[in-house]
């Protein structure tokens, strides 16, 4: 007979009896678990608001949207949320994990059909209605080079294009005798062609001999951005490691003659899906160029490559007005004047401008402004009553002294979403800005003061010689030129108007629209070059007659604006630098 092992059976039974127990325990926990209690108070995120009573009814509202009502319930930490009545797909349920922290309420999408609701609870934090919102102290921290190089002169200014789209962004460079025509396979008027690594939607700026264009290097070989015309507002879901680089190029040549990583790791901020890491166009005033890699920071270096000082401004949140959860990332490019680098600065949370010394990066004056995000680089001009410093932005286009950065004047009615740059004619500002419903045209003369927003049904006023909605470009910053405002919108629609009176000259659509225009029109010698997505450039005559006079193609995506210096266009590809002009007898 087989002798029982007493011992290890009293162990086994101990074991069962708390596997028991533990299992008996999480069973009553789990039926306990309180479920979710949703604050009784009113909520708000962005420009909503939204209302979850007691007795299980909900609504939510905001401004442009439309109102949301229906049904909620929890469980555990889940909550489910039904309408009737409410947009088109949206009839089932959506879930959502919510936290409530305080008075604060946090939800995280589970599962939702309703696009409209899934944008807007999804990773959203709603606090109560009227609070006053906490904005985090911004720390703007300068490190300079242990021992900064002397600096070298500045080239002869002949040929400069020095920020984007050049001096005042004005697009405009006559004297090059740019050819027509040119082919990228055949190498018909292609000078040459130099690939740039990784991604970026950053413009060429030239001085002297050196072309300077900058670029993010994803870790991963698949990035890309989508270009095209649709309206979603995701961000890329590309975070992979990148190395935030500066290029600097022989213009005759096209051979690299010198690279610097600012910065290497994990983004800070998001993307847009059509946007990049590297968006913000470089300048430089021939002794020194600048850089701004967002939250990564300001970099200057001098124009041979010798680093001189960074300025971390801290983390830039640009997005939706609207849904704050949806990032886009910066845009807005450096300018440089009078030895100061001015920033625009209009972030989620705080809104500011910003004038940095040039030969430190040490802050000089820095003005906060009530804003919502914005894309647009400022535009400093020498007006018959000053220099003024403009910016483009959606609660207010404003003018400000350079020199101090105190505010001169502000004009609002503007579009909620604004990227066009500020241009300047003869002691007139023009601002546009294409985010429908408004989708203004301002042209502001030099010298005003105080607020200068238009009255319901006026469209000119002493200080606004003439304006026009529903006419505004998105996308592309407007060109002057021979006394023609030529603006283009995004979906190929070029409007032309006399800058003086804005009475219509002409409204053609182009011929060729393909993924639609994101790049600023530039003009020379009579012509006006076109550059879309798909990477074909139109050349148009310019006056007040519109005439196609070629197209051609470079064969890679084109979200950037080219550059003109000395009878050569440098275009700035997804992947390349080209040079196009005219090759000299015999080549």
């Amino acid at each position: 007979m087989r002798k029982i092992d007493y011992k290890k059976l009293w162990l086994a039974l101990i074991m069962v009896t708390a596997i028991v127990a533990i299992s008996a325990a999480s069973s009553t926990i789990a039926s306990q678990q309180t479920d979710v209690q949703m604050p009784a108070h009113s909520l708000t995120f962005g420009v909503f608001t939204a209302q979850f009573n007691a007795d299980g009814t909900f609504m939510l509202q905001g401004s442009g949207w439309p109102t949301m009502k229906g049904t909620w319930k929890s469980a555990g930490d889940e909550v489910e949320v039904k309408m009737s009545g409410g947009p088109k797909g949206c009839d089932g349920a959506g879930r959502y994990r919510a936290r409530v922290n305080g008075k604060q309420v946090s939800f995280e999408f589970i599962a939702d059909d309703c696009r409209p609701r899934q944008m807007i609870l999804g990773q959203s934090t709603w606090s109560p209605a009227g609070e006053a919102k906490a904005i985090p102290t911004r720390r703007i921290v300068a490190t300079a080079a242990a021992q900064p190089p002397a600096r070298p002169e500045p080239a002869s200014a002949t040929g400069n294009w020095a920020s984007f789209r050049g001096s005042q962004a004005a697009g405009v460079a006559d004297r090059q005798n740019l050819p027509d025509r040119w082919d990228v396979k055949s190498g018909e008027n292609i000078l040459w062609h130099t690939p740039i690594p990784g991604l970026a939607h950053s413009s060429p700026i030239v001085w002297g001999n050196k072309i300077f264009v900058t670029s993010a290097v994803s870790s991963d070989p698949k990035a890309t951005f989508r270009p095209g015309l649709y309206g979603d507002g995701d961000a890329s879901k590309d975070r992979s490691p990148q190395q935030w680089t500066m290029y600097a190029i022989d213009k005759r040549s096209g051979k690299i003659l010198w690279e610097r990583i600012a910065y290497k790791g994990v983004p800070m901020e998001k993307r847009h899906i059509k946007s990049t890491y590297a968006n913000s166009t470089p300048a430089t005033d021939g002794r020194i160029v600048v850089t701004w890699f967002g939250s990564q920071g300001v970099y200057a270096y001098d124009v041979n490559g010798h680093f001189l000082w960074k300025a971390d401004i801290g983390r830039i949140d640009l997005g939706a007005y609207d849904i704050p959860s949806y990032e886009w990332g910066p845009a807005s490019s450096p300018i440089i004047w009078n030895n100061l680098v001015i920033l625009q600065c209009d972030t989620q949370q705080d809104s500011f401008l910003l004038a940095l010394d040039a030969n430190t990066g040490k802050t000089v004056w820095k003005t906060e402004r009530q804003e919502l995000p914005s894309w647009g680089t400022p535009t400093v001009a020498m007006t018959s009553a000053g220099p003024e410093l403009v910016t483009n932005a959606s609660n207010y286009i404003r003018g400000y002294d350079p020199r101090t950065g105190k505010e001169l004047w502000k004009l609002g009615r503007s579009s909620k979403i604004t990227a066009p740059t500020p241009i300047f004619t003869d002691d007139l500002f023009v601002v546009a800005s294409g985010r429908a419903p408004e989708r203004p045209i301002f042209a502001v003369k030099a010298g005003a003061r105080g607020d200068l927003t238009l009255p319901d049904g006026k469209s000119n006023s002493e200080a606004v010689a003439w304006s026009r909605s529903g006419r505004g470009s998105y996308m592309p910053t407007p060109l002057i030129y021979k006394g023609i405002l030529y603006v283009l919108a995004n979906n190929g629609l070029l409007d032309a108007y006399n800058v003086k009176t804005g009475e219509e000259v002409y409204r053609q659509r182009l011929s060729l629209v393909g993924s639609g225009y994101s790049a600023s029109p530039i003009a020379a010698d009579g012509k006006i070059y076109l550059s879309n997505e798909d990477g074909e450039i139109l050349v148009i005559a310019a006056g007040e007659k519109f005439e196609h006079i070629a197209t051609n193609s470079i064969g890679e995506m084109l979200m950037a604006t080219p550059a003109l210096s000395e009878g050569v266009m440098y275009v700035r590809s997804s992947a390349s630098l080209f040079a196009i002009g005219r090759k000299p007898s015999g080549k």
